[in-house]
């Protein structure tokens, strides 16, 4: 096969959030296939230095760095009639980068890692495309407007409506559009009526993420209830929020000296007040996530929305630690039972405390959530069906080959 173009709207390394974690293994996996280069955007000026690029990428590389605000993207977004998910991303150096690579290489295939990038695409692609939506932004949007008030409910509505609109046009042009959960990929074919939609789910890497592996523990008190994530996306936010204001005190009249730390970068105002509480700690960005899941009697994933398949919680798993997870976290995960799900604020408070007061048991689930990762989670398995998407001539299963490459006009 030729090269591949890997359209990023985030540089995908270093693996240290969940989009670049996805991005980085698929690139990864595709670089050992084939020369890749990658187009993407920079959000963190760490991420701008030439010498930020994994040993396996071969193929040229361009980042630009993404500075416009979300109050132009909006208003770019009203004049245009276009969603904002869109606007955010239109840049000029990306468009010129994209055309110079298509000009240079022999690009057999497009790999598009999340919508807001196949802008970018020629308007009538002679390559393979494939489109990784990563998750259902539409319904997130969506499920944002039932709880916000008027005019943002107004623009969830909107930027729901027109998303999904670009979306299916999008997927009607690609050989295939991925999604990290079948539950997702389910949901786009239902809105969509399209059927070369496919999962392909997220995994671990379970000898970095491995509770013998070489790593400083954090030191923590015994009854320490730990979330990680990043702290400037919205579902992280309402979730630590709910946790420390509603679940934690619950936890804490049964064990008073519980505590919560919300570990992950870029905490927002609302999530650096939460120190004030009894119990709650925010540490922001931290050097080795492990060291604090490893020290963790508890790991909590008590998100309200969710889409996909969340990478705390394969971290937490892979670390052999017990996890509490809401419902909306756990959907998309195939973990046989090997970790705790709770339907509310109460039933996740009262798991919490069933693994604090047992040692033991909350020991064995631990294992048990280790041994299924390892069983069910590596990215070599999960990456595997991208070798019949790429056309290495892989089956896919039954109602799932590949589309043939879109034919130009």
């Amino acid at each position: 096969m030729g090269d591949i173009l890997f359209l990023g709207h985030r540089l995908p390394f270093p693996p240290n959030r969940g989009d670049k974690i996805r991005g980085y293994h698929v690139m990864q996996y595709l670089s050992a296939r084939a020369r890749v280069h990658l187009v993407a955007f920079a959000d963190d000026r760490r991420d701008l230095d030439p010498s930020a690029k994994p040993e396996a990428m071969a193929g040229s590389r361009s980042v630009v760095w993404r500075g416009k605000s979300q109050a132009r993207a909006a208003i770019e977004a009203l004049l245009s009639g276009k969603p904002v998910s869109q606007t955010a991303f239109d840049d000029a150096a990306i468009r010129a980068a994209v055309t110079d690579v298509l000009a240079r290489h022999p690009i057999d295939t497009i790999y598009v890692f999340s919508s807001q990038m196949a802008q970018y695409l020629p308007r009538n692609p002679r390559q393979r495309v494939v489109m990784d939506f990563v998750d259902m932004d539409s319904a997130k949007f969506d499920a944002y407007a039932d709880t916000a008030r008027w005019p943002m409910r107004w623009l969830m509505r909107r930027e729901a409506r027109l998303l999904l609109r670009h979306d299916a046009a999008v997927a009607r042009t690609a050989a295939a559009s991925l999604f990290v959960s079948e539950a997702e990929a389910a949901l786009f074919r239902t809105k969509t009526g399209l059927r070369h939609v496919h999962a392909i789910e997220n995994g671990i890497d379970t000898r970095l993420f491995d509770p013998v592996a070489s790593f400083v523990p954090a030191d923590l008190p015994p009854h320490t209830v730990v979330f990680t994530g990043q702290m400037d996306y919205r579902p992280n936010i309402e979730a630590v929020l709910w946790f420390a204001k509603e679940i934690l005190p619950l936890i804490r009249a049964r064990h008073p000296d519980a505590g919560f730390k919300i570990v992950g970068r870029a905490p927002t105002e609302a999530v650096v007040a939460l120190a004030d509480q009894p119990g709650v700690t925010v540490t922001g960005e931290v050097p080795d996530v492990r060291g604090w899941i490893a020290a963790a009697a508890v790991i909590v994933a008590p998100l309200k929305l969710a889409r996909g398949v969340q990478n705390k919680v394969l971290e937490a798993m892979a670390m052999a630690r017990p996890v509490v997870a809401s419902v909306a976290a756990a959907e998309g995960i195939d973990h046989a039972g090997a970790i705790r799900v709770g339907a509310d604020g109460p039933a996740i408070a009262a798991a919490v405390i069933a693994l604090l007061d047992d040692r033991s048991a909350a020991d064995r689930l631990g294992l048990a959530a280790r041994a299924q990762v390892e069983a069910r989670y590596s990215w070599e398995a999960r990456l595997a069906p991208l070798d019949a998407l790429l056309g290495l001539g892989l089956d896919l299963g039954p109602g799932l080959a590949p589309a043939k490459r879109p034919v130009a006009a």
